[in-house]
């Protein structure tokens, strides 16, 4: 008798918010929540969509599509990212905005979390065109803001002078308001060393990881995702630590020395040329390749589901720090716990950028300015204070340091929850 192979529908890749739905439902069932509970805590508060129409400097008119998502108010004010993407959508916004809420939460900050884009590629829009586009779009979902409402801070593709737009367009609706959103300039009120928060935070989490470990980290080698504001803050960081930062792809190329890559000049080599890629001294590599570096840590630091259940077992680092938001999906998890790689989870291991949000909103609204010591100073203490809490709850629950995490900041949520009637 003849076989006939039976055609099977290909696996659908895990998204990120598959990643953030994993994570919230194996902690909460580890708490042992209600339904009623998961019911309040995985919806989210609001949500809008705004069509954004552009005149382009040529004169021809597009309309692009923009989200803010806030998913949980219940300890504060909503605080989160505003990204600049051509592949974002609605359930990638619902999942950050999510995920910022147990950051915040792990932190103990008072506040929620959200998220927001327009969908646009900024590499094809003039400057000019990108200063119209992120003024519409504020223009149309400015009622959702303010500084006791929401926060918008810098992510994917927005820097200090985005956020100024940001600002001043909130501000002209509403009169002066620096504290309506984070990432300024600092002639706007942006606090001291935001732009290095994320990167300088990854760095005291390493550190306190590998006391726990047991490693040193003088001469620690580390592979990382991406050289852009994260990528490069880190880099920069874990060298003055004495690490040897070993491997850096970025969008366009990549480059590896297992003697060390010397970041300062690298800084420079990019100022050049816009890429990682020809740096004088080191092999070429891609993203793909940076994998299977032989490092001690892996820092994903650039998208989202980054490390899956088909290339997981390709890594060789014995730590992976989370630099990005939700890179490692649900499947590579598992591959990592089977090979004993501990995972530093996002919500804790880049929750640098979320103090900082709440460091220059704490001082735009006592009309205060912090120096550059101070500002270190205070983020040493909350990541420090959170990583301890974390590390304390996974040994005593025998959890995965996400499991842990995760388990601090929705606990904390639903406390909250718990004292409102619904």
């Amino acid at each position: 008798m003849a076989r006939f192979a039976t055609a099977t529908a290909p696996k659908r890749q895990e998204t990120a918010l598959d990643t953030a739905t994993v994570n919230f439902r194996r902690a909460a069932a580890h708490l042992n929540l209600t339904a009623d509970m998961q019911t309040l805590l995985s919806t989210p508060l609001r949500e809008m969509r705004v069509e954004i129409p552009l005149r382009r400097d040529n004169g021809e008119l597009q309309v692009f599509t923009g989200y803010r998502i806030q998913h949980n108010g219940v300890r504060g004010p909503v605080c989160g990212g505003f990204r600049l993407h051509p592949k974002s959508d609605l359930d990638e916004m619902r999942a950050l905005a999510a995920a910022t809420t147990w950051k915040a939460a792990v932190l103990n900050l008072p506040f929620g979390g959200a998220q927001g884009c327009i969908i646009c590629d900024p590499a094809t829009l003039s400057r000019t065109e990108l200063e119209r586009l992120t003024r519409k779009y504020v223009s149309r979902v400015h009622m959702m803001l303010g500084p006791y409402r929401d926060v918008p801070a810098p992510d994917v593709n927005t820097d200090s002078e985005v956020m100024g737009w940001v600002f001043d367009q909130f501000s002209s609706a509403h009169g002066y308001t620096p504290a309506c959103t984070s990432g300024k300039p600092q002639a706007m009120g942006g606090s001291l060393a935001s732009e290095r928060a994320t990167g300088t935070g990854l760095a005291i989490v390493l550190r306190e990881a590998c006391k726990d470990l047991g490693m040193k980290l003088e001469g620690l080698r580390v592979a990382i995702q991406g050289f852009g504001f994260v990528g490069h803050a880190t880099a920069d960081a874990l060298q003055k630590l004495g690490c040897k930062v070993v491997a850096i792809p970025d969008s366009k190329g990549g480059v590896r020395n297992y003697q060390g890559l010397n970041v300062e000049a690298l800084s420079k080599h990019v100022e050049e040329s816009g890429t990682v890629a020809g740096f004088a001294g080191s092999e070429k590599i891609t993203n793909d390749t940076l994998l299977e570096s032989d490092c001690d840590v892996l820092i994903p630091a650039a998208t989202d589901s980054m490390l899956t259940g088909s290339n997981a077992a390709r890594t060789r680092a014995k730590i992976i720090l989370e630099g990005a938001n939700l890179p490692t999906t649900p499947s590579a998890d598992a591959v990592f716990e089977r090979l004993g790689v501990t995972v530093v989870p996002d919500i804790l291991a880049n929750a640098g950028g979320m103090a900082s949000s709440y460091f220059e909103w704490t001082q735009n609204l006592q009309q205060i300015f912090w120096d550059e010591e101070h500002v270190n100073r205070e983020l040493e203490k909350v990541l420090c204070h959170a990583y301890e809490t974390v590390s304390a709850r996974a040994r005593q629950d025998k959890s995965s340091l996400r499991t842990a995490a995760y388990c601090v900041g929705i606990e904390r949520v639903a406390r909250a929850e718990s004292l409102r009637p619904v």
